[in-house]
């Protein structure tokens, strides 16, 4: 089995575990912003949730995609001690920022403790 096999795609519309590319700045740099759920929530429970992302940006004419970023999402469930008690989930959002001078594609990688690794992408054009 090819490693390709294993990503799931999906319209992020009408599936809660895609992640969600979205530009919010072109120029002299790009600003990006990825979440998970954005139409339909995704679980942010112990026993479900998204672990974490990976973005990376393929310039147009390049063999090689670029890691722009990873970010893990660590506390799902986690008890804050003190007179208010209270439990800590870490929310499937980041938003990264890169320099590039080339048309590419954005893409996006999430990974849920339950269903696995998935995968979205978005073209960028300067």
């Amino acid at each position: 089995m090819g490693f390709e096999e294993l990503l799931q795609k999906a319209d992020w519309k009408s599936e809660k575990h895609v992640p969600v590319i979205e530009i919010l700045e072109k120029g002299e740099k790009i600003k990006i912003k990825v979440s998970v759920g954005k139409e339909i929530s995704h679980p942010n429970k112990t026993e479900h949730h998204i672990s974490g992302m990976e973005i990376y940006f393929k310039p147009e004419g390049s063999k090689f995609p670029y890691l722009i970023g990873k970010v893990d999402f660590s506390t799902h469930g986690a008890s804050v001690e003190g007179p208010d008690t209270s439990t800590v989930y870490t929310e499937p959002y980041a938003c990264f920022t890169f320099k590039t001078g080339k048309s590419g594609t954005i893409y996006a990688f999430s990974y849920c403790n339950i269903h696995g690794l998935w995968v979205n992408e978005q073209k960028l054009d300067i």
